[in-house]
């Protein structure tokens, strides 16, 4: 069967990938998707196991630094367009080991850039590469009523979000110098069904049904916008194919909360469902020495994409993260499944807000 577009999507086992292929392998049967994942910590095929069988989808296990492999599999596969979501994420992690999140981040999207180049620059115009970044590029602000644009000067100050803040120019470098067509998102913090539990909702959702202490960076005043994943996979695919080539799109929200009282959101629901007394793990709460380099807030102004290409979130924070806790806590085996001992003993004292 000849498809439309033959579409690969990096990270397609992760946690926002997983959420992009379900969408598009159900929505598009006239568009092979090609997931191509590393399947790190982090990647996870019985996120997808509803699809692996459907006739438009394809699973590869590679490694997107491997450029030889890569350029291969844009060939074999006639690959017509990326949205490469693949990538290390986690802030402590990054702070631990620089050098893998260089590696991934910046020549893993170095490999698919070269690879695209190479295979479409007979047409550039009908291929689009799509590069699905964050809003930590953009640096940290202060508690007032400022807000992240996509005229936002870049000032990182992780590692994790310097590394995603060089992929990003190497992105828009292709797009000028070689005259790929590309598109850029950068989104603020997802959450929902299948967060590797190394994240602050999913961990903390497994440690209060285990009676298992919350800690909280500094003093929880750090502020978050959240952004539940299937809005985000629905903005991903409105930009693949309404997007503006060369454009940025910032996706939030509009839903800013302190970490502190996003936790008590949590206690207070994960209680009612688990028939505790309510606030009852409100005792679990612990106060640990603040992450180096911990940036103080993050808001998206989303207005661009909302105006532009009519897209908002469909869910008000109240309505997702309680069918968020709930998933968790109705799929409980496949929170055991991921989640081993030694992840447990490593996050006892930490948590990532991303």
């Amino acid at each position: 069967m000849k498809y439309k577009k033959n579409i690969l999507i990096t990270g397609g086992a992760g946690f926002i990938g997983s959420h992009v292929v379900h969408l598009f392998v159900n929505k598009y049967p006239e568009y092979q998707i090609i997931n191509l994942d590393k399947l790190t910590y982090a990647g996870n095929l019985t996120n997808l196991k509803d699809i692996e069988k459907k006739n438009n989808y394809i699973f590869i296990k590679a490694d997107i630094c491997d450029f030889d492999n890569i350029l291969s599999i844009f060939k074999s596969h006639k690959v017509s367009d990326v949205i490469h979501l693949a990538a290390e994420s986690h802030v402590d992690r990054s702070i631990k080991d620089p050098f893998t999140f260089a590696q991934t981040n910046v020549i893993g999207t170095l490999s698919l850039l070269q690879a695209a180049k190479e295979c479409w620059k007979e047409d550039y115009s009908s291929h689009l590469f799509y590069h699905v970044s964050t809003d930590e590029v953009y640096g940290a602000l202060e508690f007032d009523d400022t807000l992240f644009t996509e005229k936002t000067s870049y000032d990182p100050h992780s590692p994790y979000s310097a590394s995603k803040a060089a992929s990003d120019h190497f992105v828009r470098a292709f797009q000028d110098t070689y005259g790929l067509q590309t598109v850029i998102s950068n989104c603020s913090n997802n959450y929902g069904p299948y967060q590797f539990p190394e994240k602050l909702i999913p961990l903390f959702i497994n440690n209060i049904r285990h009676g298992k202490s919350l800690p909280v960076y500094g003093k929880g005043e750090n502020v978050r916008d959240w952004l539940y994943v299937e809005d985000h996979a629905r903005a991903i695919d409105l930009v693949f194919h309404e997007g503006k080539t060369r454009e940025t799109y910032n996706i939030g929200g509009f839903n800013e909360w302190r970490n502190i009282d996003l936790i008590k959101v949590m206690i207070k629901v994960a209680d009612k469902i688990l028939g505790n007394s309510e606030g009852a793990s409100e005792r679990l709460i612990t106060y640990v020495t603040d992450r180096a380099g911990h940036d103080l807030r993050y808001a998206i102004d989303a207005n661009k994409i909302k105006n532009e290409l009519g897209w908002e979130p469909s869910l008000q924070f109240e309505e997702g993260i309680e069918k968020t806790i709930r998933w968790y806590l109705e799929n409980q085996e496949w929170m055991d499944e991921v989640t081993s001992g030694e992840y447990q003993m490593y996050y006892d004292n930490m948590y990532s807000d991303r």
